[in-house]
């Protein structure tokens, strides 16, 4: 724990009980010599230079130096002939996990189609402990990236349980190797401590350390892994989707190491000859085919929104769906023909003709460049379509109860349902659950916020309240019972993540409509002065911080599918690598959290980003909490953890256009500078000041 919160009685607890599963976990280290006898049982033992060689690689926890081990054993003279064919094998391996440029691709199949992996060792072989290592590794992860088929108990089970008993014969054959513990369950303490400094306050200290060990992680990914060619070694297709934890670190803050990364990777993928045409030539559902374009093109609208190459990749995406993607329904309202798409053709199968909430990651780019310009074109065009959506929710068609947002628009009928029997759950795709309801519903309470945002049309609003109704009504009953799938109850339980919008919309419009849902569902950021909110925000980014600070190698050179690289934690959720939860290294980050807080805007950042400043200096040694923001001011506290008074600025997107002050203050309201006048001429005005070394600050952006 940080000195700032000392622990509870319930987490000494949690932690005694963590300590036994530990010592319970460590016990087969006791087998070891047991075990390295076994390994020798076939044929003439080893010889003892030969085992301790093999302990020395197997305990290792660089990849280099263990293959350097292994080299230097197989030279060894005199070998036994299987010992050398079986140390040829694992040599082989061992290079190809390290240097191969695909993470995965070349196990991927054989482990989820036998569960297993062949080393060919020959039986008893010493180097066996060494690729159950391995194995357990590589079963982790294809379940870690294949949540959604290895999702069910029993098929979990088959892999995660084979891969617990191989990292427990790797663990007592290699009782130092933290590596191996972390997969059962022991976190890896971190090499970098962040201490703070006297004075500093609690959310301080806890966001500074969560932004500190996110760039840790991040720019250890792009000075090991990023490739020649733009790839990390995820496949472009996961590869792109890396930036998205990125977000706090080069959106929040100015970071050019982190940015000049994006564009290098952006620019490689989008020269890809599939993606010649501003959108993916590969037919296949929304949510992948819209990865490359939204994932490369959507970070640098926000990084170079005036560099015309971005743009014009946007209003390309607008064609396409203007031109190709879209008709005119049987009700004479517009949408999309099918879940299945690319640059240059629609799907013409009936089973896919579907339109639904995840369109929208399609289109993400082109949103952005909407809520920058306001280009009326874009406000025509997307108005046409969620026209369409607002229709759909309103409607009580397929047992759909009236102002729920449908899992799908039936194309050409414009029925609020896909081709399964069940409106909620729509059958246009073979992936179990991807767009079964509430799937990417989320999203689309975002785009209605836009909408409203943009237009100011009080029907863009009407799913928005009407959900937020059925949400509210859930929460009064207490939850109880189980609710029958598709009903508006069960609809009710399933809304937590309206919050974001509802918070959204409270930013923008200062309204408290939706108070009493998000005191319920969206305390954590409930940013105030009252010390009941900020001890509850204290709270959430200290679990952050805790989050970040074990397990870095779970996050870097552990991880095998770059869509997964902050994922680690699940792994040692309930029903996952054990039965029980293990509360020591189950914990997740947030980067959202982080971003939310230096910005100011709430819920997700994908959709609809309402962040109201960009802090124009590096997310080192820093921390920024937004406490007010709005069209007439910003207010926000920092606190600078440097030895020396720090020059930086802020980019302010939401103020209208006029003349403001800016002041910086200590919080019982004496000046730490004299005031500066500045005009806002539009959505990106550009502030200087200076921080003082060590002391909390409260910037405050006012109408003069």
């Amino acid at each position: 724990m940080n000195s700032h919160e000392p622990a509870s009685e319930g987490q000494e607890t949690s932690r005694s009980r963590t300590r036994q599963e530990m010592r319970r976990l460590r016990a087969p280290r006791l087998l070891a010599a047991a075990i390295l006898a076994l390994a020798a049982g076939a044929g003439a033992a080893p010889a003892p230079d030969a085992l301790a060689l093999i302990r020395r690689a197997g305990s290792a926890e660089d990849e280099t130096a263990r293959l350097k081990i292994l080299r230097d054993l197989r030279a060894a003279p005199a070998l036994d002939a299987q010992l050398a064919a079986d140390l040829d094998r694992m040599i082989a391996f061992v290079e190809r996990w390290n240097g191969e440029s695909s993470l995965y691709r070349w196990f991927d199949k054989e482990i989820r189609t036998t569960v297993d992996y062949k080393f060919s060792l020959g039986a008893g072989s010493p180097p066996e402990p060494l690729a159950c290592f391995y194995r357990g590794r590589m079963l982790t992860w294809v379940v870690n990236e294949y949540g959604n088929i290895i999702g069910y108990h029993e098929e979990r089970r088959r892999f995660l349980d084979r891969a617990v008993r191989d990292f427990r014969i790797a663990a007592a054959a290699f009782p130092e190797n933290r590596v191996i513990r972390m997969y059962l369950g022991e976190p890896v303490p971190p090499s970098v401590e962040y201490p703070a400094p006297a004075g500093a306050p609690a959310w301080a200290a806890f966001q500074r350390e969560g932004l500190e060990r996110l760039a840790d992680i991040v720019l250890w990914w792009i000075r090991n892994r990023l490739g020649k060619n733009g790839e990390y070694g995820g496949g472009w297709d996961d590869d792109c989707e890396m930036w998205r934890h990125w977000v706090p670190l080069m959106i929040a803050f100015e970071y050019p190491e982190v940015e000049a990364a994006q564009a290098f990777f952006s620019r490689a993928l989008l020269s890809q000859d599939y993606m010649k045409d501003g959108y993916t030539s590969h037919v296949y559902d929304v949510e992948h085919t819209a990865e490359p374009s939204s994932d490369t093109i959507t970070p640098m609208m926000h990084l170079a929104p005036d560099d015309r190459e971005w743009k014009e990749r946007a209003l390309r995406i607008a064609a396409l769906m203007r031109e190709r993607w879209c008709g005119r329904n049987e009700r004479g309202m517009l949408q999309f023909k099918s879940t299945y798409f690319s640059a240059q053709r629609v799907d013409g199968d009936p089973a896919r003709a579907c339109d639904t909430p995840y369109h929208a990651v399609a289109v993400l780019p082109v949103l952005v460049l909407w809520l920058r310009t306001g280009d009326p074109e874009l406000t025509a065009l997307f108005s046409a379509w969620l026209d369409t959506w607002v229709d759909a929710a309103a409607r009580s068609e397929r047992g759909k109860p009236a102002g729920v947002v449908p899992a799908a628009i039936r194309w050409p009928t414009g029925e609020p349902a896909g081709p399964g029997p069940n409106w909620w759950d729509p059958r246009h795709h073979g992936e179990p659950k991807l767009y079964e309801w509430p799937s990417a519903v989320s999203m689309h309470m975002d785009l209605l916020l836009l909408a409203y945002h943009m237009t100011r049309q009080e029907r863009y609003l009407a799913p928005i309240r009407s959900m937020a109704a059925i949400r509210l009504a859930w929460l009064k009953e207490g939850g109880g019972e189980k609710a029958e799938p598709g009903s508006a109850r069960w609809c009710g339980s399933k809304l937590g993540f309206l919050a974001g919008t509802l918070a959204k919309h409270k930013l923008l419009t200062g309204s408290a409509e939706f108070d009493e849902i998000l005191a319920r569902d969206y305390a954590s950021l409930s940013i105030s002065e009252g010390e009941a909110e900020r001890k509850s925000l204290t709270r959430a980014l200290s679990r952050n911080a805790e989050a970040l600070r074990i397990n870095f190698p779970g996050y870097t050179s552990e991880v095998r599918f770059t869509d997964r690289v902050l994922t680690f934690p699940r792994l040692f959720g309930a029903d996952m690598m054990f039965a029980e939860e293990v509360p020591a290294a189950s914990r997740r980050p947030q980067p959202e959290l982080l971003y939310a807080t230096a910005t100011g805007d709430r819920g997700s950042f994908g959709v609809f980003p309402v962040n109201a400043v960009k802090w124009l200096t590096p997310p080192r040694d820093i921390a920024a909490l937004v406490t007010r923001a709005g069209r007439d001011g910003l207010t926000a506290e920092l606190f600078h953890f440097g030895e020396a008074p720090r020059a930086m600025g802020a980019e302010l997107y939401l103020l209208a256009p006029g003349e403001y002050e800016l002041t910086l203050a200590d919080p019982a309201g004496a000046a730490l500078a004299p005031p500066a006048a500045f005009r806002a001429a539009g959505p990106r005005t550009r502030i200087r000041f200076e921080l003082p070394a060590r002391r909390l600050c409260v910037a405050r952006v006012r109408v003069r």
